[in-house]
């Protein structure tokens, strides 16, 4: 049985492993990787892990001020687990803490290929709208 939690401390280390796997983060051995992951689920408004018998399986968390707007991203599951539902389960593990905390405009950016994933789950398309990412490199920035 697959159990979705809400934390705010869990195996940093297998975090980090999630993320990489999922092709978002580097690879070399930054001893200072587990400290960013740890600041990462504990002061995010929602992080939820999918657990199996003591082994992470996926992770997903949302972003938000408290009251109105949040944002779903980091959505991933293990390779060796994809195709089970987990990932569902850890949307609508998302969206009911975020309804539960009476949030009105929940959001995400989805990669390429998952726009059917999240429309099953009830997300549409925002028409007229584009996703944004300050380039750091230019100088020119604000």
């Amino acid at each position: 049985m697959i159990e979705y939690k809400v934390v705010k401390e869990t195996d940093n280390a297998r975090i980090l492993q999630l993320y990489r796997l999922a092709g978002w983060w580097e690879m070399d051995d930054n001893p200072a990787y587990l400290e960013t992951v740890a600041g990462i689920i504990s002061n995010t408004f929602c992080f939820v892990i999918a657990e199996q018998e003591g082994e992470i399986l996926g992770m997903g968390r949302a972003i938000s001020d408290g009251y109105s707007d949040a944002y779903i991203q980091d959505v991933t599951v293990d390779p060796i687990h994809r195709g089970k539902g987990i990932g569902k389960g850890i949307i609508r593990c998302l969206v009911g803490f975020l309804q539960e905390k009476k949030i009105q405009w929940i959001g995400l950016i989805s990669e390429p290929g998952y726009e059917r994933f999240y429309q099953s789950l009830g997300f549409d398309v925002m028409p007229s709208y584009t996703p944004f990412l300050l380039d750091q490199t230019k100088k020119e920035n604000v």
